[in-house]
């Protein structure tokens, strides 16, 4: 089944791209005022623009819906297609959470150097005024 709905899914997005590479822009129709507009009889005196907008909302709403059963498809290979898979925090488990050990070492009392008092930078001299 979801085969035919990738191979579906495929041919609705290259027929997407196909419809609106076929469609004119807005500014397309200044050129029939040269003498231009006689090639869009083809498709009838309304020209092709209803025929291929139709067809591209077509083809928009199945592209939808094969994306929708395609995401379906995905959270049910998953595992998270249901929300009581997901575990519950709870107290225990956080409790085992902050007493497990770090991989930081600890550094022990005796290996510890005292901090000096004297600094490398010199002090300001004191006011003589005062």
């Amino acid at each position: 089944m979801e085969t035919i709905v990738v191979i579906v899914h495929v041919i609705v997005a290259i027929a997407i791209v196909g419809l609106v590479l076929l469609q004119q822009g807005k500014g397309a129709d200044a050129g029939a005022s040269f003498g231009a507009g006689a090639s869009q009889t083809v498709f009838g005196s309304s020209g092709s623009g209803n025929f291929l907008v139709r067809a591209t909302t077509v083809a928009a709403t199945l592209f939808f819906v094969t994306s929708l059963l395609l995401a379906v498809f995905a959270s049910n290979r998953s595992g998270l297609g249901s929300s009581s898979d997901v575990p519950i925090l709870n107290q225990d488990i956080l409790e085992e959470m902050t007493t497990q050990q770090s991989d930081v070492p600890m550094l022990e009392a005796e290996e510890v150097a005292p901090v000096s008092t004297q600094s490398d930078v010199p002090s300001l001299p004191s006011d003589p005024g005062q």
